[in-house]
């Protein structure tokens, strides 16, 4: 059985950005909640430099959602050419 490769890219990138979405939204009104997480992503994503307001969110969020768009992809791409047994396509039957 192989993955869906745009399905499993969309999924995880609604899931990193919902994510870091709600992670953001919660510091916001609780400071010291997922503090570490937002740390986390300004040090991977440039031009976030931690949580600093709700733009800051909205980047981290778009941030995150690219990344899982191609982290998902990639995923999904590499399990099918296992499951394929390092065949470019399916054999007919």
């Amino acid at each position: 059985m192989l993955l869906n490769t745009k399905a499993a890219a969309i999924t995880c990138a609604v899931i990193a950005g919902a994510l870091f979405l709600l992670v953001g939204i919660a510091n916001m009104a609780f400071p010291s909640y997922g503090s570490m997480l937002l740390d986390l992503g300004a040090s991977i994503y440039p031009g976030y430099g931690g949580p600093d307001g709700f733009m800051s969110v909205v980047v981290v969020t778009l941030y995150a959602s690219v990344d899982g768009l191609v982290g998902g992809a990639v995923v999904a791409w590499l399990y099918n050419a296992v499951a394929r047994g390092g065949h470019a396509s399916t054999p007919k039957m």
